[in-house]
């Protein structure tokens, strides 16, 4: 299953797949060139249905947890004051994604969405201490029905130049559901209320959607 944000890249990478296929075997080379040319198209081929892959995840639905958005791996947990919604002190957890992780943001909790905004920005590399104040970023706020808010951030990184952001102000939407996403890998922040208690550790790999963060 692929993510509708790559139907484009894989349309476009399939003919081009045929048409580069159909020219390594019509023009007169060596045949050990035309089969390492077509390793080189297939991989490439390969890459991009990777990239865009969408798996089904069995969130199981919680009143008392917050799920990972994405894959990937903790790299930050940390006490922080956020300055753009709560100002105030938060705890922060920071999720670190590889471009071979599947890009797909998904929604923490449930509830109704309070908050959706789009900043531009630069494009630090994703563990920069400033990238999630100073880089490209969407920033999410959802408010539980039992009066927790949860605030999410997607950042855009070096190689991330497109944040995709489906979360709209006064939608009620539901734990694990696809949110947006992210092309080419970067980083997720999750800002919860500074008793939280947390459920993971640092350089703990995490499955967007299954993965526990945190109860309340």
């Amino acid at each position: 299953m692929f993510h509708k944000e790559g139907n484009t890249s894989i349309l476009i990478a399939f003919v081009l797949t045929v048409i580069l296929m159909s020219v390594i075997w019509l023009v007169s080379l060596p045949e050990w060139i035309q089969i390492s040319l077509s390793a080189i198209v297939i991989i490439f081929l390969f890459i991009i249905l990777q990239f865009f892959r969408n798996p089904k995840r069995n969130t199981v639905l919680s009143d008392t947890t917050v799920v990972s958005p994405v894959d990937g791996k903790v790299v930050v947990i940390e006490k922080v004051t956020e300055s753009e919604y709560f100002k105030g002190e938060r705890i922060m957890i920071s999720v670190f994604m590889s471009p071979i992780n599947v890009h797909v943001t998904r929604y923490p909790i449930s509830g109704k969405v309070t908050y959706s905004k789009y900043h531009p920005g630069k494009y630090l590399v994703a563990w920069h201490p400033k990238a999630s104040e100073e880089n490209e970023r969407t920033t999410v706020v959802i408010n539980h029905k039992n009066k927790v808010q949860v605030m999410y951030r997607q950042i855009a990184g070096a190689l991330a130049k497109r944040i995709v952001n489906y979360a709209k102000e006064n939608e009620t939407i539901t734990q694990g559901m696809d949110s947006g996403f992210i092309k080419f890998g970067s980083r997720v922040d999750v800002y919860l209320p500074v008793d939280t208690p947390i459920n993971v550790e640092l350089n703990q790999k995490v499955k967007g959607g299954e993965s526990v963060l945190a109860t309340f």
